[in-house]
């Protein structure tokens, strides 16, 4: 038996799926983003999520999921951090740049890598994070254009994007991938509203639904299928570090689609934040085991 080779094999499974997830999510903000100035970033939101939760209600069939009090409880709380993390990001999108806004949103993610650590290497990353903080928020005359409320939005969908983590974990062990899509349903009951009241018949636009239908699967179905996959494969603060390039991605994103040309300063303050989550993985001591074994 070859089991060093299925050993590595199984290792590097939710690795793959991770990188094919950001590649998408990334692309698919790209795309979305050229709808903003029809439906506004409200509007291209809720058609994101209600396209995506009705593929993946007929792909994933989450009526099957054997809910109880307390799971419905976890699911709900996810499916409003994921909500609330596609609405945020989208707003930051309509003012600061696609690979600025990942690497401010990031901080999320890394927050739950490093906070349960008390070592003083740890406090390394942290300053790391913050150099890179410091050199995306504007300053002064030093102000290169990012806008503080497009900053503060990609901070909140940050937050989001930690209890995202933490309690996606929670629920994905309960119901598996099926979580996945009971956690979009209800972002898009959560959402929808919003950018109904914001764009009204503008979403019924006959020229956006092959773009929302494909935002929808670049940037929901698939990579959140995916993600639950890994999240049930990883622990909480494993899946966190292992984000750490998605800043990258966007950044290389909005460079080939959107034209988005970054400064000397924010390429050194995005490194810093990948190096810093990059950092805190490869430090870790004792980690636990996923909760739901790898097949």
């Amino acid at each position: 038996m070859n089991t060093p080779s299925r050993s590595l094999a199984t290792a590097l499974f939710p690795i793959g799926l991770l990188l094919i997830a950001m590649a998408s999510v990334q692309s698919g903000a790209s795309l979305a983003k050229s709808m903003f100035p029809v439906i506004g970033a409200q509007g291209t939101t809720a058609l994101r999520l209600i396209f995506a939760s009705v593929i993946m209600l007929l792909l994933l069939r989450p009526w099957r999921a054997k809910l109880t009090a307390k799971s419905l409880r976890t699911v709900i709380v996810y499916g409003m951090a994921l909500g609330g993390m596609n609405f945020l990001f989208y707003m930051s999108l309509r003012s600061v740049p696609l690979g600025i806004a990942v690497a401010l949103e990031f901080t999320g993610p890394l927050a739950v890598a490093i906070y349960a650590s008390r070592r003083a290497v740890d406090f390394l990353w942290i300053a790391l994070a913050i150099i890179g903080l410091l050199l995306l928020i504007p300053m002064g005359e030093a102000s290169k254009g990012i806008d503080l409320i497009g900053a503060a939005y990609a901070l909140g969908a940050g937050i989001c994007w930690a209890l995202y983590i933490l309690f996606g974990q929670k629920a994905g062990n309960d119901n598996g991938v099926q979580t996945a899509a009971l956690g979009v349903m209800i972002a898009a009951l959560f959402v929808a509203p919003i950018g109904i009241i914001h764009a009204g018949a503008a979403l019924l636009t006959p020229a956006l639904i092959p773009v929302a239908l494909g935002v929808a699967v670049l940037s929901t179905a698939l990579p959140y299928t995916l993600e639950m996959v890994a999240l049930t494969r990883l622990p909480a603060r494993t899946f966190s570090t292992l984000m750490s390039i998605e800043p990258a991605f966007g950044a290389l994103s909005g460079l080939l689609f959107l034209q988005e040309h970054l400064s000397l300063a924010q390429w050194l303050a995005i490194t810093c934040i990948i190096l810093a989550s990059a950092g805190a993985t490869l430090t870790m001591h004792n980690e636990s085991k996923p909760l739901v074994p790898a097949d």
